[in-house]
């Protein structure tokens, strides 16, 4: 009778914290759903684009290690994530977030390339060029070219005139003036009437 009685405790008691554990997580996500910062480090989470311990550290104020064990059994909430994470993927940002995350990894496996003796000297050149030119140190040898303006004027007969320009000033870049071989002939021509006589270009 005794043992029957004990069982019926233990069963009462384990009832009892089913039961607060429920309640604890329904009074807990109406303010965690509509907090949308902490849906999306929570979808961060999802795609180990976060850690356990950053998402917690971050949101210790409201998620605490008991809150947290709860979390998954809140299907609101995780209907809610899951919703984040697609929102995520289609319009991009899963995609960047996570390059991102993997390229900040890459000085390493470069310098361990460089710094591999076994490897092949061109692929440690390769790596050391690699990471020169992520470090942004200097100077690049060849200046970029930038924006440049061209403009074509047609003067018929398949004869073309082409002015080619860049916008802002650059070193070694004088104002390009291109005339196609084929309108050279028309100008001697033009300058051959001006001087006997004949309209003046």
């Amino acid at each position: 009778m005794d043992n029957e009685i004990e069982q019926l405790k233990r069963e009462i008691e384990r009832l009892q914290k089913a039961l607060n554990d429920r309640q604890q997580v329904s009074v807990a996500s109406p303010s965690l759903i509509d907090n949308q910062e902490l849906i999306t480090d929570l979808a961060r989470y999802a795609e180990a684009l976060l850690s356990k311990e950053a998402v917690k550290k971050k949101w210790r104020e409201i998620i605490n290690e008991d809150t947290w064990k709860h979390l998954s059994k809140d299907d609101a909430l995780v209907d809610a994530i899951e919703a984040e994470k697609i929102r995520r993927i289609r319009n991009g940002q899963a995609k960047r977030e996570k390059a991102q995350s993997l390229v900040v990894k890459t000085p390493e496996i470069l310098d361990s390339i460089a710094s591999d003796k076994s490897a092949s000297p061109r692929h440690r050149v390769d790596a050391i060029k690699t990471l020169d030119g992520m470090s942004d140190t200097g100077p690049r040898a060849a200046p970029e070219m930038g924006e440049r303006f061209s403009i074509v004027i047609n003067l018929g007969e398949d004869y073309k005139l082409k002015f080619d320009k860049s916008i802002a000033p650059v070193a070694n870049d004088k104002d390009v003036e291109i005339i196609d071989s084929t309108v050279l002939p028309m100008i001697a021509a033009k300058k051959q009437e001006g001087d006997d006589g004949g309209e003046p270009i």
